[in-house]
């Protein structure tokens, strides 16, 4: 049983956990990823560590109510507890110095790309973060991004705050003036990662993307987290979360995504109803 020892909101439907893991630290790297499940009859749910600290043995996770389970996590208070947490799971960044990376972070996935961000910056490499939300306040992370970063630019969809429009106009103006980092990480929605490697690409700028795709065991068993990666499959959970950016099949990725959208949202109705579950999935 993992206890849960610290809760915050973050945004709306934006939640932080940290829970006390110290086996799970000890080994937890950048990029690296947990499948929690709240009790015997739970859904398993992949969350991207946020932050680890080897000292405290606390790990910090980031996640989003959009479904029943998120839903359901986020209504876990402090002193609850998690039955089991897997984890470090996938395969770790390969970081090192360089002389400059650029960190694009669309919604939830400035938490997930906070642990890269903060990797580089300790080994000397200059940062630069360009973080996006649909409102001002659904920016996430501000505080801790711009410890680690040397420059750091906003967007949101409604103007709210920074730039108004796509994090990836941003990017594209950096490099339309001439920015040649040497690698750009993308992280967060699908169709966001998707335009950052199409404007990358343009440039010829390595791209690394975290593809959060749909997982049930995380040990490349099940096959739920097939993509498509240069013509090849490839098993997110052991073989990424990421991947070259300029490589992946988005369009093949995103219409997987949408597949159990309907049972989703039934699920979702039925547990804030009092029922729970998905009526399909029931006897």
């Amino acid at each position: 049983m993992y206890r849960i020892l610290k809760k915050e909101m973050l945004a709306p439907k934006i939640k932080l956990i940290q829970v006390y893991a110290p086996e799970i630290c000890t080994h937890a790297r950048p990029g690296q990823f947990v499948i929690l499940r709240m009790h015997e009859k739970g859904e398993r749910i992949p969350l991207t560590i946020a932050d680890s600290d080897r000292d405290t043995g606390l790990l910090t996770l980031v996640f989003q109510e959009v479904g029943k389970s998120t839903t359901e996590l986020g209504m876990l208070s402090e002193g609850d507890s998690i039955l089991d947490i897997v984890g470090p799971l996938g395969t770790a960044r390969d970081i090192e110095k360089l002389d400059c990376v650029v960190c694009v972070a669309g919604g939830v996935g400035v938490a997930p790309m906070y642990p890269e961000a903060k990797a580089y910056h300790l080994l000397g490499t200059r940062v630069i973060s360009l973080i996006g939300a649909q409102t001002k306040d659904m920016l996430i992370f501000k505080d801790r991004m711009e410890k680690v970063s040397d420059e750091v630019y906003y967007s949101t969809d409604d103007g709210s705050f920074g730039h108004k429009g796509f994090v990836t106009e941003i990017l594209c103006k950096l490099l339309e003036d001439g920015l040649r980092p040497d690698e750009v990480i993308a992280i967060g929605p699908l169709p966001m990662m998707r335009a950052a490697a199409r404007v990358t690409e343009r440039f010829g700028v390595k791209t690394v993307v975290s593809l959060n795709a749909i997982m049930v065991d995380g040990t490349g068993m099940c096959g739920s987290c097939r993509v498509t990666v240069d013509g090849e499959v490839k098993f997110s959970c052991v073989e990424g979360p990421a991947f070259d950016g300029h490589k992946v099949d988005f369009d093949e990725l995103i219409a997987r995504q949408n597949r159990f959208l309907a049972e989703e949202k039934l699920a979702l109705e039925r547990y804030l109803a009092g029922v729970g579950g998905c009526k399909c999935h029931q006897k």
